[in-house]
C-alpha cells in the first residue's frame, strides 16, 4: 500500500511539473497564431501600400505610390520557427523578414525571399547591408507553385537559418551577424507596382 501511495505521489509530482512548464514557459511549448484572420491586431503598416484582410486572408497589394511597403509585428523575436502560407496572385515579389527593425520604409534585417519563379525564393537577403547571403540551388525552384498556395517555413536558431518551401529545404546558413540580432517579423511588398500576394495561417513558435 505504501508503495502504491509513493508511486501516486510521484505521478502527481510529475503532472505538477508538466503543468508548471506549460504556464511558466508557454513560448517554448506552443505555437502562436500571429494573424487572427479578422484584422491587423499585433501588426503595424509601414508605407503607403495596401494591407487588408479579405475572406480571412491577409492581402498585400501595390498602391498608387508603387513603393516599398511592410507589415511588421509589434513584438520582437529571436529564436523561432515561423510557418505561413502565401499565394502570389500578381507578380508576387515579396518576402518574409526576420530579426528586423524599421524606420519608415527603411528596413534593417534579413529577408527570406518570396518571388516569382526563377528569382531565388527561399534565399536570404540582407537589406541595406551585404545583399544576398545565400541563394537556393536553381534546381530547387520547382518547389514554388506560382498562383497556388505555398507553405513557407523559416527556422532561426542563434546564428543558423534554414528555409523551406512546400517541405523542400531551400537553404541552410550560419552567420555571426544574424546570431547577434533580434527583431520583428515583417512581410514585404516590393516597389514597382502590380504586386498582389495573399497570406494565411501565419504561426510562430518561439524557441529557447
Amino acid at each position: 500500500m505504501k508503495k502504491q501511495l509513493s508511486n501516486l505521489a510521484s505521478l502527481r509530482g510529475l503532472l505538477f511539473i508538466g503543468l508548471l512548464a506549460l504556464f511558466v514557459f508557454p513560448s517554448c511549448t506552443s505555437t502562436q497564431n500571429i494573424f487572427n484572420g479578422q484584422d491587423l491586431t499585433g501588426w503595424k503598416i509601414h508605407g503607403t501600400e495596401k494591407w487588408y484582410v479579405d475572406n480571412g486572408e491577409l492581402v498585400c497589394e501595390s498602391g498608387p505610390d508603387k513603393g516599398y511597403g511592410y507589415l511588421a509585428t509589434t513584438k520582437s523575436y529571436k529564436n523561432m520557427d515561423l510557418q505561413l502560407e502565401f499565394k502570389q496572385e500578381a507578380n508576387g515579389n515579396s518576402g518574409v523578414f526576420f530579426r528586423s527593425s524599421l524606420e519608415g520604409t527603411k528596413i534593417s534585417g534579413w529577408q527570406a525571399e518570396v518571388a516569382p519563379p526563377g528569382n531565388n525564393s527561399g534565399g536570404v537577403y540582407e537589406s541595406y547591408g551585404r545583399g544576398w547571403l545565400i541563394k537556393p540551388d536553381p534546381s530547387l525552384d520547382k518547389a514554388l507553385k506560382m498562383g497556388e498556395w505555398n507553405k513557407m517555413r523559416v527556422l532561426v536558431v542563434n546564428d543558423e537559418v534554414t528555409t523551406f518551401i512546400n517541405g523542400q529545404q531551400m537553404i541552410n546558413l550560419k552567420d555571426e551577424k544574424i546570431g547577434q540580432a533580434s527583431g520583428q517579423v515583417a512581410l514585404q511588398i516590393h516597389d514597382g507596382g502590380g504586386i498582389k500576394v495573399r497570406w494565411r495561417n501565419i504561426k510562430i513558435k518561439e524557441l529557447p
